[in-house]
């Protein structure tokens, strides 16, 4: 694929920091926006790109970001704000903002990441919001829109996974309502990053809806329990009977380390078959290199690397960046690096006993912690 000039929406966010520095690597030319402009310079490819302050909500601001950016052949669309009051009016207007200054500045293609939608007439707040987004960035006249669903990304510092971890971290037993057998398609954040960065190739990818997936189909019942394996924690699954999501939405949200509102939303669409309705990019796309990572290997990958370094010095996307929320990485990681600022560093070799705590207790002492000082989320970092 020739070089291209590139803007990169939602830069700061977990997928966007990563894939600027895959598009990086791979030659292209980078534009990163936020509506934060001062957080671009935590990043470690600052050096390497052209930051742009960009407000989805604003459509001036957005016309100013296009021409700050110059000339762009792509925009990568990864804004959204699930975890806030009334995101779902909010996102659909952000969206066509976006569309409108990208069709009046020339870009030829928006590629969005979204997730699954399955069939059915009821859908979770989360999962309408994502098929609505990709109808409002397509207008007449305006950038071809690739859209590429995704369920599950594994990868240490995506909300998914750190709920994930959260709970196979934290319950010795763990509740499996009905909703727990249901079908699911995870996919690795590496496999994810490849497929992000082939679909702006307008050459080899037609504008369309593509379902993007790991190799391996599980329930979110098994992920959970395969992750305690990986981990080398013993866990057992529990039947419970079906409860309302919207109370499960909210009980789960008090025991897991992500903002409440965030884990909320996420949590309702764990209600529904999240498997891939189409085959995705296969037949235009070559696989990753190596193949596309398995589910075991990229939980293993997420737990090796838990020192947090910049973005562009990551020795694997899975692992955990300086710039991922403060809530990622796990109990143990959390309370060592809080105990680390209040001891002296002779002791710090002896933090990793840390590691022989009982998961549930790391739990009750990273939350105690972390309300103590203030840190506990409450909100979106």
């Amino acid at each position: 694929m020739k070089p291209m000039r590139t803007l990169v929406t939602g830069a700061t966010g977990y997928v966007g920091s990563r894939l600027v520095a895959s598009l990086l690597g791979d030659g292209h030319q980078v534009a990163v926006a936020s509506r934060s402009p001062e957080r671009l310079g935590d990043f470690g490819w600052i050096d390497d790109v052209t930051p742009v302050m960009l407000d989805a909500a604003d459509p001036e601001s957005i016309s100013s970001a296009f021409v700050v950016a110059g000339p762009i052949d792509v925009v990568y669309y990864l804004v959204h704000g699930i975890g806030q009051p009334g995101y779902r009016d909010a996102d659909n207007a952000a969206a066509a903002n976006v569309a409108q200054a990208a069709k009046d500045a020339g870009v030829k293609r928006i590629v969005y990441l979204g997730g699954f939608v399955p069939e059915g007439d009821e859908l979770s707040e989360h999962l309408t919001s994502r098929a609505e987004v990709a109808e409002a960035l397509t207008i007449d006249g305006g950038a071809e829109v690739v859209w590429l669903g995704a369920a599950i990304i594994i990868g240490a510092g995506s909300t998914s996974f750190e709920m994930l971890r959260a709970v196979g971290d934290r319950f010795l037993l763990i509740p499996m309502p009905p909703w727990a057998h249901n079908p699911l398609d995870p996919i690795s954040i590496r496999d994810v990053l490849y497929y992000l960065v082939a679909a702006a190739d307008s050459d080899r990818v037609p504008a369309g809806s593509y379902d993007i997936r790991g190799p391996e189909t599980t329930t979110y019942g098994d992920l959970l329990l395969t992750y305690a394996r990986v981990s080398g924690k013993w866990r057992g699954g529990v039947p419970m009977p079906d409860v309302y999501m919207g109370l499960v939405s909210q009980v789960a949200a008090l025991f897991v380390p992500v903002p409440h509102a965030l884990a909320a939303d996420l949590v309702e669409s764990l209600d529904y078959p999240m498997t891939a309705s189409n085959d995705g990019l296969h037949g235009l796309v070559d696989d990753p290199p190596g193949g596309a990572v398995g589910i075991e290997d990229a939980i293993m990958l997420s737990l090796s690397g838990n020192r947090r370094l910049p973005v562009t010095q990551l020795t694997d996307p899975h692992h955990l960046a300086d710039t991922d929320p403060d809530w990622a990485g796990g109990d143990v990681t959390r309370i060592r690096n809080l105990a680390s600022t209040v001891t002296p560093s002779i002791a710090h070799p002896a933090l990793g006993l840390l590691c022989l705590v009982p998961g549930p207790v790391a739990g009750w002492m990273r939350t105690g912690l972390d309300t103590l000082i203030g840190l506990a989320p409450k909100g979106l970092s």
